[in-house]
């Protein structure tokens, strides 16, 4: 069972701004959860241009989130693949498979951002059209 991992490494951009809440009890840690979309390098035709995948966070990296991350900043995590499952009140089993995250870190710098958003609004023929993909997305258009 040595052999066996569960590695997970994403590069995308936040589709809201994360949110932190508090476990009950004495000592009380901190749980940040975010949604990632990763643009896909390959799609068929009328599938969306990415995946939204669901990371959560604890601790001290759940406040360095919820500190310094905001909607459409580009990002780069990695953590394992968890998949866990409940029982909705209408007794249907459903899954949740979400990214637990071990180090999270910028994938571009502030200045960047602003300088690549100034270039994609004078380029008609973009090909990363991911900041419109963002500013599109509603939360009820997040499929989860």
């Amino acid at each position: 069972m040595g052999d066996i991992i569960n590695k997970i490494i994403l590069m995308g951009r936040l589709v809201s701004d994360p949110e932190v809440r508090y476990t009950q009890g004495d000592s009380p840690i901190s749980v940040c959860k975010y949604t990632l979309a990763v643009q896909k390098r390959f799609k068929r035709e009328g599938e969306p241009d990415a995946d939204f995948i669901r990371c959560v966070v604890f601790a001290r990296g759940a406040e360095f989130a919820s500190k310094y991350f905001k909607k459409g900043l580009k990002i780069c995590i990695s953590g394992r693949l968890q998949v866990r499952s409940y029982i909705t009140q209408d007794g249907q089993k459903r899954w949740i498979h979400e990214v637990v995250i071990e180090e999270q870190d910028f994938a571009e710098s502030k200045n960047s951002r602003e300088t690549n958003n100034d270039l994609n609004n004078d380029i008609d023929n973009n090909d990363d059209s991911f900041s419109d993909l963002l500013d599109s997305l509603g939360e009820e258009d997040v499929p989860f």
